[in-house]
């Protein structure tokens, strides 16, 4: 059978090796080709603005953007709309010819800084064997360079939010262009490109770093808070992704008009910031993982605003009340314009929720989260006195992401038959395996210490880090802390590459190793890092703990 695509950058990707007709995603062939050469031209764009830098020339924030952004709407469940990226390719290649017109010298630019199709070319070109994955003939220097782009556009996402929260920093924006412009280079061997993937996570720690500032700056430090699952009488509005100054626009708007708020999903954790809690219609979080959606948004209602990754196609049962904003998007949904700095105009999503019923319940009862690196920090005398009590023996961070398959459900067993001293850190959707277990607590302390999203990340390394201090260790290594973490698309790919970097070893990485590591860089991240998979819920419980279990 002829392939039509080949995309092998989620988890879930077919059979384990690759989509090659369609996404199971969702996304179709001609989609994932379309991404395919947005992602070409961004490189390209990129080589041309990092010949631009080694002049000595500014590169401008708007630019800047438009790669972070391009690259956001290729990451996995972000954007469906053909029209949408083919208008962004469009004007990727309209911003390089600007640029190219102040580079003196062109010799030594790759192909994609010269290509300059027109819009009828699109097609042909992203199906040539110039563009996509497997254009890379060599198979560990494909995987490398898949590897650094998956990671630079879990980066750009960590951007993004803080682009939205006008937060800048160019050193790191500088990176993901010089390093995209290195994914083009055939002179780089697969050492320069292992050097390239430990300098990507190094910036995936300042990425962070950017986004953690840029959120505590505007919403204040995440506390301990108790967030209702259950549902009110009003109509709702159920908020999905991950961008805060979303949500933040569209809570000031509903005020007054008889509407509550919901989170979903990676939305969660708004409920743990102090500026949210001054609304009284934020109402509660809504369902379960992104890929619950197609049950839970039906029940819901009330429309539903996707401001970030993780749509999946929706069923036509509330396909009409499905709306996108930002990078997201999906034909036939109604998409809500608005740039960084811009109050976006929510509306007709507003008149079309005070026409809805309420949502239906589907659950009840409260959970607790808010364990961000601040509150944590309150907590550390305490926590370090429980470690050295024999209270807590151990830390398993379960970070990282959700998703539909049934061997998933390790996570849920793995968390059940944890020692009944151990605490489970977390960020990410993967809590939802276990958030609602009833796990109980350590002398006060919860089992279960949600940092946040998967954007939050960054908590998790930083307490890592303050409890080596904590504990006057000289190796992160050293510590009581096992690291199980979940993965499902791009996001996930930068917290590794990011834990690598700080020096973190023996990770383990379920419920797949991803398909994109070929055999000959799965063994170097082994040989040098102790990355391995998981088995069974039991057996890695004895792995991890042994006679202490």
């Amino acid at each position: 059978m002829e392939k039509k695509m080949f995309c092998f950058q989620c988890q879930e990707t077919a059979r384990g090796t690759g989509c090659t007709m369609a996404g199971v995603c969702g996304k179709t062939a001609e989609t994932a080709v379309m991404q395919d050469l947005l992602v070409y031209v961004t490189k390209g764009l990129s080589a041309v603005t990092t010949a631009l830098r080694k002049g000595g020339a500014e590169i401008g924030r708007d630019v800047n953007h438009l790669v972070t952004f391009n690259l956001f709407t290729t990451i996995t469940n972000a954007n469906f709309d053909c029209e949408i990226i083919a208008d962004r390719v469009e004007k990727t290649l309209s911003v390089k010819e600007d640029l190219l017109g102040m580079l003196k010298d062109r010799s030594g630019l790759p192909a994609a800084a010269l290509w300059n199709g027109k819009r009828e070319e699109f097609a042909s070109k992203a199906v040539s064997g110039d563009v996509g994955v497997m254009s890379t003939e060599n198979e560990d220097i494909r995987s490398l360079r898949e590897l650094v782009t998956y990671g630079l556009k879990g980066l750009s996402a960590y951007s993004k939010h803080a682009n939205a929260l006008l937060k800048d920093n160019e050193d790191v924006d500088a990176f993901i262009q010089r390093a995209l412009a290195m994914t083009l280079d055939d002179s780089l061997t697969a050492d320069d490109l292992v050097a390239l993937t430990l300098e990507t996570g190094k910036y995936g720690v300042e990425g962070m770093a950017l986004l953690d500032a840029a959120n505590t700056e505007a919403y204040g430090n995440p506390e301990i808070t108790t967030v209702d699952i259950g549902v009110r009488s009003n109509p709702g509005i159920l908020v999905s992704g991950h961008d805060l100054k979303d949500l933040e626009q569209l809570l000031e708007q509903t005020e007054g008009k008889g509407i509550d708020i919901y989170t979903h999903s990676e939305m969660l954790p708004a409920h743990y910031y102090p500026a949210f809690k001054k609304y009284p219609h934020f109402a509660g979080n809504y369902g379960n993982a992104w890929w619950k959606q197609k049950e839970e948004f039906a029940s819901f209602n009330g429309p539903v605003l996707m401001t970030t990754n993780c749509i999946v196609p929706p069923a036509d049962s509330y396909k009409n009340r499905l709306w996108t904003t930002g990078a997201a998007g999906y034909p036939g949904c109604r998409h809500i314009e608005g740039g960084y700095g811009q109050v976006k105009d929510f509306s007709e999503i507003i008149r079309q929720a005070q026409e809805c019923e309420p949502p239906e319940e589907i659950e009840t009862g409260t959970i607790v989260g808010g364990f961000a690196h601040n509150q944590v920090s309150v907590l550390a005398d305490k926590v370090v006195e429980s470690v050295k009590a024999g209270d807590i023996d151990r830390f398993v961070v379960m970070a990282g992401c959700d998703g539909r398959m049934k061997s998933r459900e390790y996570y849920t067993e793995f968390a059940e038959k944890l020692p009944q001293n151990t605490v489970i850190l977390t960020a990410g959707c993967a809590k939802y395996r276990y958030n609602k277990l009833g796990l109980g607590d350590i002398g006060g302390i919860p089992r279960v210490l949600d940092a946040g999203q998967c954007n939050d990340s960054y908590s998790l390394a930083l307490i890592a880090l303050e409890l080596k201090e904590a504990f006057g260790l000289d190796d992160i290594n050293d510590l009581p802390i096992v690291f199980n973490i979940a993965w499902y698309e791009q996001k996930a790919v930068i917290v590794l590459l990011a834990l690598l970097y700080l020096g973190v070893k023996n990770i383990h990485l379920g419920p797949t190793l991803p398909a994109f590591l070929s055999p000959g860089v799965a063994g170097v991240l082994t040989d040098n890092f102790g990355i391995a998979g998981i088995k069974t819920a039991d057996e890695d419980i004895d792995l991890f703990f042994g006679e202490n279990k």
